[in-house]
């Protein structure tokens, strides 16, 4: 599919568009000029449209075993600047069944993507809502925020909740029984990924968080083989993980005690 990337560009589409096309568009009779989408288009308040955009798409996404799974994530636009040349930054809001992206707010260059995240999700629903997220957001106040509006969060956690992160470290793992295990291959490339899951009553300190994960990747290629181990933090409860909720990584089930080996 061809993108016009200009008013000109736009305006010769709209003549060579199907009548069926400018008909779904309320166009009849002849299409507008360059002129006359060049002065519409600059009328349209672009936060307003960005809004009304993201509402359409969130009545388009689709439910996980009776949830949605969200993931919130930040991006910067390769070529395009603001007046003073810095370099356009996003957080985004992308459906993980569907991959359709409902909303999206600039990130300012004095600023960082850690407070907007109230702001992305101000305009929807989070109940039930499954809200997953890099280690950039992995705080207090965000998982707060996502909890007290009724909705789950699924963090990484990395060093920069290093308090946190060597806690989950100093779980006793070889004693958690591995939940799931995928494994891929292609002609010059083998990964496999185990996940270990267990619930946490207390001792976290950090909000409603009732359950944590171990990843570990070995991704084998060309006879080396190199290893990542990723932890990561959720308030959804065992028996309520039914579905793939933690990142896209696997299905979980079964309630595991903190350091205790199941029976």
């Amino acid at each position: 599919m061809s993108v016009s990337r200009s008013f000109t560009a736009i305006t010769e589409w709209a003549a060579n568009a199907p009548e069926d096309v400018l008909t779904r568009l309320d166009i009849a009779g002849r299409p507008p000029s360059e002129s006359t989408i060049r002065r519409t288009l600059a009328r349209v308040d672009a936060a307003v449209l960005d809004q009304v955009i993201g509402v359409w798409a969130w009545l388009r996404t689709r439910v996980v075993d009776g949830r949605r799974v969200i993931a919130v994530d930040g991006k910067t636009l390769r070529g395009a600047k603001d007046a003073a040349g810095h370099l356009t930054h996003l957080l985004a809001a992308l459906d993980q069944a569907s991959g359709v992206v409902f909303g999206q707010v600039e990130v300012g260059a004095k600023t960082n993507e850690i407070p907007l995240v109230t702001d992305l999700r101000a305009a929807f629903d989070l109940t039930d809502v499954v809200v997953t997220a890099d280690a950039l957001h992995c705080n207090r106040a965000t998982a707060e925020y996502i909890v007290g509006r009724g909705g789950h969060y699924v963090f990484t956690v990395k060093n920069n909740q290093r308090a946190l992160r060597n806690l989950l470290k100093m779980l006793p793992w070889n004693e958690i029984p591995v939940s799931s295990s995928i494994g891929g291959r292609d002609h010059e490339r083998r990964e496999r990924r185990t996940i270990k899951a267990t619930e946490v009553a207390g001792g976290l300190g950090f909000p409603h968080a009732v359950q944590v994960l171990q990843v570990r990747r070995t991704v084998t290629r060309g006879g080396r083989r190199s290893v990542e181990v990723v932890y990561l933090v959720t308030s959804i409860p065992m028996v309520s993980a039914s579905c793939g909720l933690t990142c896209g990584y696997a299905t979980l089930s079964g309630p595991w005690a903190l350091g205790v080996r199941p029976k």
